[in-house]
Parts: C-alpha cells; sequence; structure tokens
C-alpha cells in the first residue's frame, strides 16, 4: 500500500540518479508505489533539497494530502480539557474515561478504555508535553541547597563572605524559588521554607528533600525515615509530609536538580558583574531574577512557569496557616532541678512539681520557651530577655498545694539565719548589701544556709563568727566551706585576734595550735 512507502527515501535516491525501476527493486517497493511518489513529487514540485528537512511524515502528507484519514465513529473526548483535568489531585485516566462514557449522549459509540489511553498518549505527544501522570498540580514541592554560592562584601573592611542559595520547584509547573542565607544552618533551612511557601501563596501535601542532616536525622535502606524534630515541626504546621529522597539518588527529585543548573544561569552569571554590601539587597536582585526566569517561555510546550502555575497550579494549593511557622531551637536531656525548676541561658522556668529530677526536652523560639517530657507538653513561659539572669518564670499551677511549697523571698532566708544565730545573720546582710537587685542575692544566701545540710547549725554559725573576724567584708560560701572542711570553726575563738598587736589575720591558725594547744 501507498501508505507504507517511504516516500522521503524515493525522493533521495532519485536525486542520485536511480530509476524508479531501480529504486523499487532495491528497496523491495512495488514499481507502481514509487511511480506514484514520483508523479506526486513532480506535480507538487517538491524536490530532495526542500525534502532533505522534512520528516517521513510531513513529506507523505505533502505528497498525498488527507490520504489514511478516517473519521472515528466514536465520540471524540477534548482531550484540552482533559489534559487539564488529569492534572488535578486524584483524577485518574479511568475516571475521566467512566465520566466521557456518562456524559456521552448515545447518538455516537464510546470508545473502549485501551483506545482512550492511547489516544490520550497520542495527544501528549503532539502537544509536545511529557504526560502529567507522575506529577499532580499542587502535590508536591522538591527542595535543595545550590552547590554554587554568592559573595557579598562588607564595604568597611572589604572581606568577602559566602552567600549560600536555597531553592524550591514545584515539580508539575516548575515555578521556581531562590532564597539567600548566610549559612545552611538549621534555622536559615527552616527560615528558607517560610519564605518559600509565603511567596506561592498556598501549601503543597509533600516535602521532598534530599537527606541532609538539618532535615534528616536518619534513612535506613528498611525501617522507618528519622527526621529533625524541627523539620518535622515545620512540615506539620503546613500539613505536609516530608518524604526524602534516597540515599544518593537525585534523580528522585529531577525537577529541582534542573531548577538548580538553571538557578546557577539566570542568577549566579546573570549577576556576577554586580556587587552586594546587604543581604536584604541581594535578595531584591534574586527575587527579579527569579521572576525573569519563571516568565520565560517553554521550549517544547506553551505557556511559562509563571502562567502554567497562576492558571494550573495556584488555585489547587492548600490554604496557608493563620499564623507563619516560629523557627524554633530544641535543647535535650535538662534536669529539672529540686526546686522545680529548669535553667535555660541563666535563667529558671517552672515545671510540675510531679516531674522534679526528671530529664525534659526545651523548645526554645524567640519569645516563648516550652517545656516537653517525651511528647508532653509540661508548661510554657515566657522568654526573659537574654541581657536578664537569674530570673524566675514560674507558673503557680506547677507548684503543690498547701504551705509546704512556697517561693524564696528576703523574709524566708532572714528568718532561716535568725534560727542558726546572729554571726550568721550578719554574713546574710552583707550578702544582699553587695547585689544590686535583692533577687541576685537570693542563690549566694541560700548557698550559705543550706550548708546546715552537711554541717550542724552550730558549726556554721561558729564558721561565720570566724569569717567575720577576717579582713574580708563580703564572707560568701566559698569562704565558709573550707574552714568547716578543715575544722578550723572547732578550735574556738583565738585571743590573739583581740588584742592589740595589729594582728587581724582572719581564721589563720595561730602560734599556740602548733605550739600543741588546743586543737
Amino acid at each position: 500500500m501507498v501508505r507504507r512507502i517511504k516516500a522521503r527515501l524515493v525522493l533521495q535516491l532519485r536525486s542520485q540518479g536511480l530509476s524508479g525501476r531501480a529504486i523499487a527493486a532495491g528497496q523491495q517497493m512495488s514499481r507502481h508505489s514509487v511511480q506514484a511518489v514520483i508523479d506526486a513529487a513532480d506535480r507538487v514540485g517538491l524536490g530532495w533539497e526542500e525534502a532533505r528537512v522534512m520528516t517521513d511524515g510531513q513529506v507523505y502528507e505533502r505528497l498525498f494530502p488527507g490520504r489514511g484519514v478516517r473519521e472515528s465513529v466514536f465520540a471524540q473526548p477534548d482531550w484540552d480539557q482533559m489534559h487539564r483535568e488529569l492534572a488535578k489531585v486524584g483524577v485518574t485516566l479511568r475516571l475521566l474515561h467512566q465520566e466521557y462514557v456518562d456524559a456521552a449522549d448515545g447518538g455516537q459509540p464510546v470508545m473502549s478504555y485501551d483506545r482512550f489511553c492511547r489516544l490520550y498518549g497520542d495527544y501528549v505527544n503532539v502537544l509536545g508535553a511529557s504526560s502529567r501522570v507522575g506529577h499532580k498540580a499542587a502535590r508536591s514541592v522538591e527542595v535543595d541547597w545550590l552547590g554554587p554560592t554568592m559573595e557579598l562584601l562588607d564595604p568597611t573592611t572589604g572581606e568577602l563572605s559566602k552567600v549560600y542559595l536555597f531553592v524550591g520547584c514545584l515539580p508539575f509547573s516548575r515555578y521556581g524559588f531562590v532564597h539567600a542565607s548566610l549559612d545552611m544552618r538549621q534555622e536559615s533551612w527552616l527560615r528558607a521554607h517560610v519564605a518559600m511557601f509565603e511567596f506561592f501563596g498556598g501549601t503543597v501535601p509533600r516535602i521532598v528533600p534530599d537527606n541532609l542532616k538539618t532535615g534528616v536525622i536518619g534513612h535506613p535502606r528498611e525501617g522507618e525515615v528519622v527526621l529533625n524534630d524541627a523539620y518535622r515541626e515545620l512540615a506539620g504546621h503546613y500539613s505536609a509530609a516530608v518524604l526524602p529522597t534516597r540515599v544518593r539518588h537525585p534523580k528522585d527529585k529531577p525537577s529541582v536538580e534542573n531548577t538548580v543548573s538553571q538557578v546557577a544561569t539566570w542568577v549566579i552569571a546573570g549577576l556576577r558583574h554586580e556587587t552586594f554590601t546587604t543581604l536584604a539587597g541581594l535578595q531584591a536582585r534574586i527575587g527579579e531574577r527569579v521572576e525573569a526566569y519563571n516568565a520565560e517561555p517553554f521550549q517544547k510546550r506553551e505557556g511559562s512557569r509563571s502562567s502554567v502555575f497562576a492558571a494550573e497550579e495556584q488555585p489547587l494549593l492548600g490554604p496557608l496557616p493563620a499564623a507563619p511557622f516560629e523557627v524554633s531551637q530544641w535543647v535535650y536531656g535538662r534536669k529539672v532541678g529540686r526546686n522545680g525548676h529548669v535553667v535555660w541561658a541563666k535563667n529558671y522556668y517552672s515545671v510540675p512539681f510531679a516531674h522534679i529530677g526528671a530529664k525534659v526536652d526545651l523548645r526554645i523560639t524567640s519569645t516563648m520557651i516550652e517545656i516537653y517530657r517525651g511528647d508532653e507538653r509540661l508548661s510554657s513561659h515566657l522568654l526573659v530577655p537574654p541581657t536578664r539572669h537569674n530570673q524566675y518564670r514560674t507558673n503557680d499551677a506547677d507548684l503543690p498545694e498547701g504551705r509546704g511549697w512556697q517561693e524564696w523571698d528576703r523574709a524566708r532566708i532572714d528568718a532561716w539565719a535568725a534560727r542558726v544565730g546572729p554571726a550568721t545573720v550578719t554574713v546574710i546582710d552583707r550578702v544582699f548589701e553587695s547585689v544590686p537587685v535583692e533577687e541576685q542575692g537570693y542563690d549566694p544566701a541560700l548557698a550559705v544556709l543550706r550548708l546546715t545540710r552537711r554541717f550542724s547549725p552550730a558549726r556554721l554559725e561558729a564558721a561565720c563568727q570566724l569569717a567575720l573576724r577576717s579582713p574580708i567584708r563580703r564572707v560568701r560560701y566559698a569562704h565558709l566551706r573550707p574552714i568547716l572542711d578543715t575544722g578550723q570553726d572547732k578550735t574556738g575563738p583565738h585571743p590573739a585576734a583581740d588584742a592589740d598587736d595589729g594582728d587581724s589575720g582572719g581564721y589563720v591558725r595561730g602560734s599556740d595550735y602548733y605550739a600543741g594547744g588546743t586543737r
């Protein structure tokens, strides 16, 4: 049949001087078919020079227009509409075929599912785009750090500092996002994600990263993926699941890998002649370059990344949370003290008294500190400003009922000192005199009084008397503990200390001690 003739090959052999009979014999073709090609070429004026740049199909269509084309007896769906619908989450070719069958009016027969799929594949090939069965709109986002870096110039010192680029890409529309950071630490990684979702104006249910430690702790061949707590928390805030690629399989996220190489050209190479002194200025210029990159027309399909994103993907994005994600820091294994507080940055935060002595985890944001034991949040507090120390944040609900548990104050400390003795009262008074804020004296005063737990109150009082006779004005725990450990408080008063011989050596042992006197 004429349809099977390679018309382009016939024209090529004819240009080489072969006759129709020789072509038919050499290529095992019918002489009538070869002659039909030669006649048609002469009729339309098609020679080998023009046919050289055409495909076999184009040459055949030029020589025999309309031949072999038959009208289908089946009802024809709107393939363009089918293509758009297939991009939506949950839509399959099986579902679209069923809807096509249901919509048929009965006047024409409907095609089978196999023919439906085959014709859709033909439509996609003619369209010049890959099938969208693999990439659903608003279904996932692929993220990565860009390998090449940029630089910031310090105008004062002339030093250059590296700037790292975070890249995000929606695989369906290939819509890209780039964010500049001064490092690749976890906080920068999380902030880049927050900025990315704000840029897209919505969320997707899947985040596909590499296995970097700021996001993934472990990715075994068998078993569950272990995510970083902060990254898992960010994904939960945006109602997304983190699905990292397999280890050393970058092709699992080809969209962002392709975007990474193109961003290197559009952003880094495009801005190579410009000098930046601030991160904000650099980010603004990066935004302009990324906008131009997204608006660049596709080479093999209609539209651009921006147009496809705006028309087909952005309407399907999930809504952003009411409040943006707050970047946090996790600190593990802090022990709850006997006073029912845990220490962070030299300040104290209360924990329910039932957890005294337990190990807890701290989640610190820019404004709050939350205390967890396992997956249970025990308490939360406003964060004390970093310039202040020895401050207490105590929730009344964390304290036990009754009078057995009371917060320390000056009155309680003075009452305890009075029960020990007058010398102890003097030491405690001097402690409070030495601090600008009364609360700063609580710890050193209690350190002195708690010596009664190891030594008797009488010995502490004697040690305070001995220390007060020394030149030391501000007696503290560090002065009293050596006296008690060495037993100097047991030697009693030294007459030489009251004499007017100018010897005011404090609690240094006198000559009578070494001469065999009372010990």
